[in-house]
């Protein structure tokens, strides 16, 4: 069995807290069962340990190299995307038509947390491809589709997102990337411009790299409603021998603090001749599009930080019962033994802090999974509340684990001590590995204006509603069928209360206020939406373990879980107080704070 990760608390998520049964009932998802969803696990598994894990470490220490222009790669990626195109990997979500095998979401979210569990950078490029595969399959034209798809879903082409430019950074309206119409062919325009930390954007693994480029039309509106997407790949071409440049070129190569097995490049594409690229969709359409590729990686943000949480809690799990230090408190014969240092309750606790948030995250991020498969296979008059309900989510579920991900891997260095901060121990590289998770697909700051600007208000509030009474229920549930667990369902319902009043606050001062003042604490919105929501899956994965306990199965796995359930409420739950009595406050100081205070 991995080291690194919880295979029996995969499949409680899946069967005991969310019904991936249920979600096999459904039309779309009728070809799977619950045997053959074990079975896809089953070679998850094997898959990573294999081809995966024994590489996590060489390919932070061997790094991407520029070598004449071009990106080199550990040997082993062009390994990885070749097996993993051929088993399916790649295009497991894809529906029949495109070779797919059409795997409900919550099971790809479970074989991608046992990949990024396994070697987090590897992970990243078949993740890449299968979401702008997906933007083709459903937006290209058959010709898109016929050159693409095929290529990409084996592994032998890589697919990228490319949006950030050197002097727009995160705010898209300010893309300048040009697309000028060929007159020789429809739907087809030379592109110029760059775009810079362009991840897998170029490397020797695969035989093409293709891009979903964000480029603004000649004539387009201003802002990102001219943005239009384009298929724009490295090199013109299907036949390998025959390819040409398409005059994409790799000017620079990040050299980064984690993440190192994946490279990370600046893209220039047309300063030497002519870069074709090809329109997906309609015109002006291309940010709609591309957020579809965009929120299926922030959740991919969110597993990949909740699988390096995994592997840092049980790397530092296992030190912490072999490492023996010190007694106990109470203990003054210093002849005796020394224990080991779980044994201590400072030890106990970092490590139940790790717990709580790697698998409060991973229900989150499976629950989020189970909306998704829900608002794409689900009966028609419920796809939309499950569509906005994931759509409100998303935020969360990428910012949650990301950042307090951090602390519990930073956590995991600190049991380890000295040894920690060595690379003669795995922990230091994972706490490297997991820092750009709240820099990936936006940052925490633009996932807070996001939840806070917009989530919280579409649709007339209705997605927060649906949320607090998804809450709700749990709550109730517990306080009539689960009496033990009563009173941690009373302190979610406080918390939860006073996050609606919150809510209500701030809604109310977007009427009266600036912008500026209504979003000025946003990301601390965020933090007090995430304490909450992972508070409640916490209690949902108390109610299947309590009646276990009720049941006197004898199982230290549901002892386990309740234990952790308490210290998320006793020790994490309690942190909401001080960001609810800072989003109560009238105090205005962000916006008070001028440049000559920042000396």
């Amino acid at each position: 069995m991995a080291e690194y990760y919880s295979r029996r608390n995969l499949e409680f998520l899946l069967t005991e807290v969310f019904d991936i049964k249920e979600v096999l009932k459904l039309e779309a998802y009728k070809m799977h069962d619950l045997n053959g969803i074990r079975m896809v696990l089953d070679s998850a598994d094997q898959f990573a340990e294999r081809e995966l894990h024994p590489f996590f470490r060489e390919m932070d220490r061997i790094e991407p190299e520029m070598e004449g222009g071009s990106v080199k790669v550990h040997p082993q990626i062009r390994t990885i995307m070749k097996k993993l195109g051929e088993g399916g990997w790649i295009s497991a979500t894809a529906g029949e038509e495109s070779d797919g095998m059409n795997l409900p979401v919550m099971a790809s979210v479970a074989t991608n947390f046992i990949f990024g569990s396994a070697n987090f950078a590897a992970s990243v490029y078949p993740q890449l491809s299968a979401g702008a595969a997906r933007l083709i399959e459903v937006y290209g034209s058959d010709q898109l589709k016929t050159v693409y798809l095929s290529r990409m879903y084996s592994g032998l082409w890589q697919g990228t997102m490319a949006m950030t430019e050197p002097d727009a950074g995160s705010s898209l309206a300010d893309i300048s990337t040009k697309a000028i119409p060929l007159a020789e062919e429809e739907g087809v325009y030379s592109i110029k411009g760059q775009k810079i930390f362009i991840s897998a954007g170029d490397h020797d693994g695969v035989d093409n790299v293709v891009h979903l480029l964000l480029a603004r039309i000649e004539g387009a509106p201003a802002g990102v409603k001219g943005l239009s997407l384009f298929v724009v790949p490295q090199k013109r071409g299907t036949v390998p021998e025959k390819m040409v440049s398409n005059e994409v070129h790799t000017t620079g190569l990040y050299h980064k603090m984690g993440y190192k097995g994946t490279p990370i490049v600046h893209l220039a594409f047309g300063e030497k001749g002519k870069c074709e690229g090809y329109l997906l969709g309609e015109a002006n359409q291309g940010l709609a599009q591309m957020f579809q590729m965009m929120n299926e990686a922030r959740i991919g943000v969110g597993v990949s930080a909740a699988s390096i949480a995994s592997s840092a809690y049980y790397a530092s799990l296992k030190y912490a019962n072999e490492r023996l230090q010190g007694r106990r408190p109470d203990e003054k014969d210093v002849t005796k033994p020394q224990i080991p240092i779980v044994e201590h309750a400072d030890v106990k606790r970092m490590l139940l802090q790790q717990k709580a948030i790697m698998e409060g995250s991973l229900s989150l991020l499976v629950n989020c999974a189970y909306y998704a498969d829900m608002a794409k296979a689900g009966k028609d008059e419920i796809k939309e509340i499950y569509r906005l309900t994931l759509d409100l989510l998303t935020p969360v579920a990428k910012t949650y684990p990301s950042e307090n991900g951090i602390l519990a891997t930073s956590n995991a260095v600190q049991i380890l001590g000295g040894a920690g901060y060595c690379k003669d121990f795995p922990v230091e590289q994972f706490y490297r590995d997991i820092r750009i998770h709240t820099l990936h697909e936006g940052t925490s700051g633009i996932h807070g204006l996001d939840l806070l600007g917009r989530k919280i208000i579409m649709g007339g509030g209705i997605a927060f509603r649906a949320f607090t009474e998804e809450v709700m229920k749990t709550i109730k549930k517990v306080k009539m069928e689960i009496l033990e667990l009563a009173k941690y369902a009373e302190k979610l319902n406080d918390t939860l209360f006073r996050l609606q009043n919150v809510t209500m606050r701030l809604s109310t001062m977007a009427m009266k206020e600036k912008k500026e003042v209504f979003l000025m604490d946003a990301t601390l919105y965020l933090e007090l939406f995430g304490i909450v929501a992972v508070g409640w899956q916490w209690l949902l994965q108390a109610i299947p373990c309590q009646i276990a306990v009720n049941e006197n199965r004898g199982d230290a796995f549901y002892e386990s879980k309740l234990m952790t359930m308490r210290y998320y409420f006793e020790y994490e739950l309690p942190k909401a107080e001080s960001l609810i009595i800072r989003l109560n406050s009238a105090d205005k100081l962000l916006t008070e704070v001028q440049n000559e205070h920042l000396i």
